[in-house]
């Protein structure tokens, strides 16, 4: 039992700061934008080249596990190798260097790594993948939805048109801190809160993302939601509570 409390202390915990900091973000932007373009996020040295902005309509594919592909070298057909598949661990074992770890990279990061790993052996290789075998493109819809699970994404799907497969908002729905989770690799995730309700007030969808494979979205409950296991006689109190408040 202690258990369980102390994790579920350490979701909440992991949730509210990301809030916390999606908020700052926010604020900061809305900041920059009254005194001029707002500037676009800058990555790290430490972050991935291929981190996926929200900015971003079509993103490359990046290889994940379990994920076939054909290696073709044009000046030495004796390296070729087909149904190459990268392992759990994110390698693969190549004719003439060994395991190369591939996973997340796109297919240009791909022939420019086994480039350069084939570089001590071949000079100047000509190189070709053929992604063989390769994971859907998916999203997860969860939280406060009428139908919350996980979705094909097939073609351009921006973050409503996901809610509204996703069976719509619940009554018991916070339509302005909708979070929209984006993976970066293997270890991080980064976090956007979407505020639903005043784009759809004010109809304009110009902030409305598009959805990338692998992104999940979560619809948090609102307040009332929360409070109303608590409240005696729901009929009357809370609707004296929403007069007030």
């Amino acid at each position: 039992m202690n258990q369980r409390l102390r994790f579920s202390a350490y979701i909440l915990f992991v949730v509210l700061a990301a809030l916390a900091v999606c908020a700052a973000q926010a604020d900061s932007q809305s900041g920059a934008s009254a005194n001029g373009p707002a500037m676009s996020p800058v990555a790290s040295a430490s972050a991935p080249s291929t981190e996926p902005q929200f900015q971003e309509h079509h993103p490359r594919y990046t290889l994940r596990e379990s994920d076939v592909f054909d290696i073709n070298f044009d000046l030495s057909p004796e390296f070729n190798q087909a149904a190459v598949v990268v392992q759990p661990d994110g390698f693969v074992t190549l004719r003439g260097v060994g395991d190369v770890k591939v996973v997340g990279q796109s297919v240009p990061q791909l022939i420019a790594t086994l480039r350069q790993a084939y570089a001590k052996i071949l000079h100047d290789p000509i190189i070709s993948i053929v992604l063989k075998d390769f994971q859907k493109p998916f999203f997860i819809a969860d939280g406060q939805l009428g139908r919350p699970g996980k979705y094909e994404l097939r073609g351009d799907v921006t973050l409503t048109e996901g809610i509204a497969l996703a069976g719509g908002f619940l009554e018991s729905a916070k339509h302005s801190q909708v979070l929209l989770f984006r993976r970066v690799n293997d270890q991080w995730s980064s976090a956007r809160i979407i505020n639903v309700k005043q784009m759809q007030k004010d109809g304009n969808l110009k902030e409305d993302p598009y959805l990338h494979p692998g992104d999940m979205l979560f619809v948090p409950k609102n307040f009332m939601s929360k409070i109303r296991p608590f409240v005696p006689n729901s009929g009357v109190s809370v609707a004296a509570f929403n007069r007030q408040y």
